[in-house]
């Protein structure tokens, strides 16, 4: 397969669909005390209706609303107090007009009362008998028995990340433990013989691994396990023995560097000896990143990135962070915002072209500035807060042009 016949973005992703359809993820029951940032395989709803009660907003005491319609802090309104509520206790007081009772916040509200009067608008007359000073509508500070959540509700919905506050809501719903996807395993192997340990001594002419990290840490960071991180020389049986190992527990293997055509650039070759369907994608129509290579074997994904960092990061942000919201069926797993561009950028004829971008606030919003390096330059990656997409049949963006900008 030549590496000049790329595809387009939009073409690879369709091949993608196509060849890793069937690559899915079990699912797992775990306790919500450890759900935060998994993502829910199935929906969930509430079995009880929350509060399960009518429960008082505020300290103050239940009354008949009507009975405060027309009062001002001149003409109150003289109110019998027959009893008062104790937290986290039933009660068996009813309220009738002219009549109140005193509950504290989150109190259960008596019935025959539709409101509850704040304390700071009552005046104690004396231990029975209390003067309110403010005219407090029906349903005035209470919550109704579902008014937060009814019975039957939908909690969580199937490919949603589990944040703190929806450990919440379960809670409250009495809900200990959900289904969640599991975690995709994933290995990084890079490749090539200039890459050295990054925390050891490098000889003059390598360079500290860089790639390995990143991309292991973009994995983690969308939810995945990554089982495997590894650098292989740059030698097709090493590679192979290595891809070989790394496809026997994983549902992703990332292979960076080695993707290009040059006469060590050994990973198309090994994808291929993986078995069918072997290469799919060898080269893709975008800059950075158009050595990119996917394919899939023994029911796996295969990824070969570039081995500049700015590339394999636009390519893991484009390809793979696609595919792994697919497989976890993620809602929103691309944040954009709009920001409008400080100055003109050009665009590689033919190319769908990425820019790298720092943001910084204005008066109106964002302003997004471009910067520019090699896609070598791992500081290029650092700086940025985020990539514009320059679709492929247009020249470049005009200073003073909104954009959006895909956060990284």
């Amino acid at each position: 397969m030549k590496l000049l016949k790329v595809d387009t973005i939009q073409q690879v992703l369709e091949k993608m669909e196509y060849h890793f359809g069937d690559i899915e993820l079990k699912g797992e029951v775990i306790n919500i005390e450890v759900a935060v940032g998994r993502t829910a395989k199935e929906d969930t709803f509430s079995q009880y209706n929350i509060p399960d009660f009518n429960r008082s907003t505020v300290d103050g005491y239940a009354i008949v609303a009507s009975d405060t319609f027309g009062v001002t802090d001149s003409i109150p309104v003289f109110l019998d107090v027959i009893g008062q509520v104790e937290m986290g206790k039933s009660t068996d007081i009813v309220i009738s007009k002219g009549k109140a009772a005193y509950v504290p916040t989150g109190g259960m509200v008596p019935k025959g009362a539709d409101a509850v009067i704040m304390i700071e608008h009552i005046e104690e007359m004396d231990s029975s008998t209390i003067a309110a000073y403010s005219s407090t509508a029906p349903g005035e500070n209470v919550i109704k028995i579902g008014d937060d959540i009814s019975k039957g509700d939908q909690l969580i919905h199937k490919g949603k990340q589990i944040r703190p506050q929806d450990i919440g809501v379960l809670t409250a719903a009495g809900i200990r433990q959900i289904t969640v996807f599991e975690k995709p395993k994933a290995a990084v192997i890079s490749t090539g013989d200039e890459i050295a340990d990054p925390f050891g001594e490098i000889q003059y002419g390598e360079v500290r691994d860089i790639n390995t990290y990143t991309l292991a840490a973009m994995l983690e960071e969308m939810g995945a396990a990554v089982t495997i991180k590894s650098v292989i020389k740059d030698e097709y049986e090493l590679l192979k023995s290595a891809v070989e190992a790394a496809l026997i527990d994983n549902h992703i293997v990332i292979i960076s560097g080695g993707s290009s055509v040059g006469t060590k650039d050994v990973t198309a070759k090994v994808i291929e000896s993986m078995g069918e369907p072997g290469v799919f994608v060898h080269g893709m129509a975008v800059k950075p990143g158009k050595p990119t290579i996917v394919g899939k074997a023994m029911g796996k994904a295969l990824f070969g990135l570039p081995g500049h960092p700015v590339s394999a990061v636009i390519v893991f942000k484009v390809l793979i962070g696609h595919f792994m919201a697919r497989l976890m069926n993620k809602e929103n797993f691309k944040l954009q915002i709009p920001a409008v561009c400080s100055v003109n950028v050009h665009s590689s004829p033919g190319k769908e072209t990425f820019q790298m971008v720092e943001l910084e606030q204005t008066e109106n919003g964002y302003a997004a500035i471009p910067l520019h390096g090699k896609s070598g330059a791992i500081s290029l990656v650092s700086r940025a807060q985020g990539f514009v997409r320059i679709p492929h049949n247009k020249e470049g963006i005009s200073k003073g042009e909104t954009v959006m900008v895909e956060l990284l």
